[in-house]
């Protein structure tokens, strides 16, 4: 355009139209300089929920370390370690952040940044030094470094964390980066250089966001490690189960020897004790010795990974002359539960269960030995066992019962919790329901209320388990990617009257 058998007037004019050109390329449009703060508001907003579920996570790992220790110990150990690491780094790039926003002020009204006005990237200058960095672009390439290493020291050759480590690297590859010019520019350079603070500022919302996401996933592979190990024949406990727990003196001991976990598959290569082993399981056969409480004990022997574990048990039973105590037992936990039927079996060692007679508050007879306890009030039950001996004396025992309040269910969104995803025509014909996770009873429950809210919209309390006209004018204004919290859900136990549950879980959907 400047060259060739042209004026040296109208290569001039052709000239200034290049840098005329050049000129409306370096100034970025505001509707993009917009785009960059909606995106890092997004970020934001997901780095707020990552952090949540991330202290969830952590709280669900500790507290099965504490249970069950072993394996899950090992794994909490590893997880503390990276949340530290992995808190560091995150401040770490929340204060250039701060660097990249100072002297822009926040809208009081909206709390948002003047994205328009962020189209100058000049706060983070003093990154740079002509083709290099300065010292505080030094520093920042060292902090990202040292969160590296410091991660790979942390997850050490686990293979479980391998591919962790890896994505950690690639993501925070700090290598010079070739350009569009096919030149290479540093690290630094190449991102952050020239460009406006609002872009700098999402592109380190972004990192947040990968810094998060790699926590996470530290936290799911530590889980699911120590479960695995927790699976172990190493981490088996033999259960002695005898036909009875207390015999007359004299009377043939019956019962067997097997696992807390035992199938068909589970089959020892050795065993030690008073028995032997019949399609894995060591039945017991001996004679009861004297009046009082006696032992039996040996050992398994299994072949894992090549190796010899050896898996000792031990077990006791009490000889006794004559029945002298009621066994009394929840069959399916050690406390009953107001607003169910909580089955209780109860029997009189050597009294059969027509000349046994049990007694309490909200207890009735169903079967031989089965009863049906619904509690009343208070916090305690006293359930009252008599039995009639052959000889005619009576026997008479008791037992307390903790009363406690069926436990707090979750929210549901088409029978899903946590986080579900979906179009804004899904919610909108959706049922809000509610579940009881690991709760032993079968219950139907009935939501009767809840409270939608959109993130910058006013709250809607409904009445019911569907989304009233109210809701979708305000799930209208809704966008892809906005989140929808049903919260202060409210629960009844269908057949308890207006028994309310315990607080409900709120459930989140995300619009797709």
């Amino acid at each position: 355009m400047a060259g060739g058998k042209l004026t040296p007037r109208q290569k001039m004019i052709n000239l200034m139209y290049l840098v005329f050109i050049a000129m409306l390329a370096m100034n970025v449009s505001k509707e993009v300089i917009s785009g960059f703060g909606l995106m890092n508001e997004k970020f934001e907003s997901s780095n707020v929920n990552s952090k949540q579920t991330n202290e969830q996570m952590l709280t669900a790992l500790d507290t099965k370390a504490a249970e069950a220790k072993g394996e899950f110990a090992v794994a909490a150990q590893t997880a503390h370690k990276v949340k530290v690491i992995t808190d560091n780094f995150f401040n770490y790039i929340a204060s250039l952040k701060e660097q990249a926003t100072k002297g822009y002020e926040t809208d009081p009204e909206t709390g948002k940044l003047p994205y328009e006005d962020m189209d100058k990237g000049d706060n983070i200058d003093n990154w740079f030094t002509g083709e290099g960095y300065t010292k505080k672009g030094d520093e920042i390439i060292a902090t990202i470094n040292q969160y590296k290493a410091d991660m790979k020291a942390a997850l050490g050759t686990d293979k479980k964390y391998a591919s962790i480590v890896s994505e950690v690297e690639a993501k925070f590859d700090v290598s010079d980066v070739k350009n569009k010019e096919g030149l290479k520019d540093k690290f630094l350079t190449y991102h952050f250089k020239s460009f406006p603070a609002i872009a700098s500022v999402a592109k380190l919302s972004t990192w947040q966001n990968d810094i998060n996401k790699a926590q996470s996933d530290v936290y799911s592979a530590a889980l699911g490690k120590a479960a695995v190990a927790a699976a172990s024949y190493s981490n088996y406990q033999a259960i002695v189960v005898l036909d009875k727990n207390a015999y007359f003196q004299g009377e043939a001991v019956k019962g067997k020897v097997v696992l807390g976990r035992y199938d068909e598959n589970t089959k020892p290569t050795g065993f030690s004790g008073p028995g032997k082993i019949v399609n894995g399981q060591a039945v017991i056969s001996l004679t009861a010795g004297g009046v009082g409480e006696q032992t039996i004990g040996g050992q398994f022997t299994f072949v894992e990974d090549g190796k010899t574990i050896p898996l000792k048990f031990t077990g006791k039973y009490v000889v006794v002359p004559r029945p002298n105590s009621a066994t009394i037992s929840a069959d399916k936990m050690n406390v009953v539960y107001r607003g169910v039927v909580n089955p209780i079996s109860i029997s009189f060692a050597g009294i059969a269960d027509n000349n046994v007679n049990a007694s309490a508050p909200g207890l009735s007879k169903v079967g031989n030995g089965k009863y049906n306890m619904s509690p009343q009030g208070g916090n305690e039950v006293v359930i009252n066992v008599s039995g009639k001996m052959a000889d005619g004396k009576v026997a008479s025992d008791k037992k307390v019962f903790r009363i406690k309040g069926i436990p707090g269910p979750t929210g549901t969104i088409r029978g899903d919790m946590g986080v579900v995803k979906g179009p804004k025509s899904n919610l909108e014909i959706a049922t809000i329901g509610a579940k009881l996770v690991d709760f032993d009873f079968d219950v139907n429950l009935d939501v009767v209320g809840f409270n939608l809210k959109v993130t910058g919209q006013p709250t809607v309390v409904v009445q019911g388990n569907k989304l009233n006209a109210q809701c979708k004018s305000v799930l209208s204004r809704a966008v892809r990617g906005d989140q929808v919290t049903i919260s202060e859900i409210k629960t009844k136990l269908v057949g308890a009257g207006s028994y309310l549950l315990p607080r409900t879980a709120p459930v989140i959907f995300e619009i797709q």
